[in-house]
C-alpha cells in the first residue's frame, strides 16, 4: 500500500469484538441494510390505481326491447326453473366503473316490482345491469 494512506496502520487489524454485547447474526446484520416501506400502503395504492375498470355500456332501445322479450319468456315460465346465462354489470366498490360478469344458473323468479331476476343460488341481478341473456335449450 501507499505510505500516505491515512489508515494504513489499522487496515489489516481484525474486527473488534465486544465483551458486553453478543455478536449479531448475518441475517440480523443484513436486515439493517435492507429496504423498508417508507410509506405504508403505497404499493397497494399503486396497484389499485393501475387496476382497470370497465364503463357501463348504454343499450339502444332495440337492444333493450330484445332483452325485454327474453325476460318475458323467462317470466312466462315456459318450463319450470329455466336455465340461463346472464352477463351483467357489477359496480366497482373503490373506483368509478366496474366489470361485466357472466353467471349461469336456473331462474328462480323474475320480480317485476323490484326489477330483478333471482337465481336458485339466491343471486339477484337487477334488470338495468343486464347486458345479455342466453337461455338454455
Amino acid at each position: 500500500m501507499k505510505n500516505n494512506f491515512p489508515y494504513a496502520d489499522i487496515v489489516d487489524l481484525p474486527r473488534p469484538v465486544s465483551k458486553n454485547h453478543p455478536e449479531a447474526t448475518m441475517s440480523d446484520r443484513a436486515a439493517r441494510f435492507s429496504p423498508f416501506a417508507a410509506i405504508t400502503g403505497y404499493e397497494e395504492m399503486v396497484q389499485e390505481a393501475a387496476r382497470v375498470t370497465q364503463r357501463r355500456i348504454d343499450l339502444s332501445e332495440d337492444e333493450k326491447a330484445r332483452l325485454n322479450e327474453k325476460l318475458n319468456a323467462l317470466l312466462a315460465g315456459e318450463r319450470e326453473n329455466p336455465g340461463a346465462t346472464f352477463t351483467y354489470f357489477v359496480e366497482d366498490e373503490k373506483k368509478s366503473g366496474g366489470a361485466y360478469v357472466a353467471v349461469s344458473g336456473k331462474v328462480r323468479r323474475v320480480d317485476l316490482y323490484f326489477g330483478w331476476v333471482e337465481l336458485l343460488g339466491g343471486e339477484r341481478i337487477p334488470f338495468e345491469d343486464i347486458l345479455e341473456i342466453e337461455t338454455e335449450g
